[in-house]
């Protein structure tokens, strides 16, 4: 699964101004998706959805991020690289992290993870989409519990959603034990299909978003919110067992580069509570 932003990375970091602009809502207005080169739809959708999603959470504030990690620029074979990361963070999620990434005319990726502060009895979401020359070629998107299993209240309302159906079902990735049972893997195949998608983001975070509405905040020091931190820590070191992503960072870059992007912005651990 070419499933992170990582395995397009071919060339030494520069930051830049015009890699800012990719992917945000005044790029995306300009791209109709429909030249060759253009941000694909679902990408541009998907996006905006997220973003619109974050304006609607309790005690929204920016989050620090090193410029040299916000806005990437390089080139891979002639090609022109972009990434762009997003950080949040608000009353129940300690981070919010978007990142979208651009391979000249070819490959688009759009990875987000929503971590909660682990004193909230609230999932990790997580969503990433991978778009290539023939159109979307892996979509995933899940409400990941950080202590087995799901909050009942959660697991639930996620039961009770209504589910999409798609042709072509992609099967998880051997370290995908960290997915909850709701998890939807796929590759759609049609412009219905990748609206179904959308559809599925939206009931997983509207799934979230009552849970971060209804939850109160327990003591750093209660056995359970150590339980959420510790199960969080798990969360973080099963992600970085994706040996394919540090192998091409360590390449494109260094070790100590590819250390430092997981480490710090990728799956940084939560803080101690």
């Amino acid at each position: 699964m070419r499933g992170r932003i990582c395995i397009l990375l071919a060339a030494p970091p520069v930051v830049s101004s015009a890699s800012a602009s990719f992917l945000t809502p005044d790029a995306a207005s300009k791209s109709s998706g429909a030249e060759s080169g253009a941000i694909h739809p679902l990408m541009i959708a998907m996006a905006a959805q997220i973003r619109n999603f974050w304006q609607g959470l309790p005690e929204l504030e920016a989050l620090s991020i090193s410029p040299d990690l916000e806005a990437i620029s390089g080139s891979l074979d002639g090609e022109s690289l972009f990434i762009r990361n997003e950080l949040r963070r608000c009353r129940g999620l300690r981070k919010l992290h978007l990142e979208t990434a651009r391979l000249g005319a070819g490959l688009q990726i759009l990875h987000c993870v929503l971590f909660p502060d682990p004193r909230f009895d609230l999932p990790v979401f997580g969503a990433d989409v991978v778009v290539g020359p023939a159109g979307v070629s892996a979509a995933i998107v899940d409400l990941s519990p950080v202590c087995g299993e799901l909050p009942v209240g959660i697991a639930e309302a996620l039961a009770a959603r209504p589910h999409s159906r798609f042709e072509q079902e992609r099967q998880l990735p051997g370290w995908g034990s960290i997915f909850s049972r709701y998890v939807r893997f796929v590759r759609p195949t049609t412009a219905a299909e990748e609206a179904a998608f959308l559809n599925e983001v939206s009931g997983f975070l509207d799934v979230l978003a009552a849970a971060i509405a209804s939850s109160e905040p327990q003591a750093s020091t209660h056995p359970v919110t150590v339980d959420r931190w510790q199960g969080q820590l798990r969360y973080c070191k099963q992600q970085k067992q994706n040996d394919k992503t540090r192998r091409v960072l360590e390449k494109a870059f260094n070790p100590e580069w590819a250390d430092r992007y997981i480490e710090e912005l990728l799956f940084d651990d939560p803080p101690a509570p």
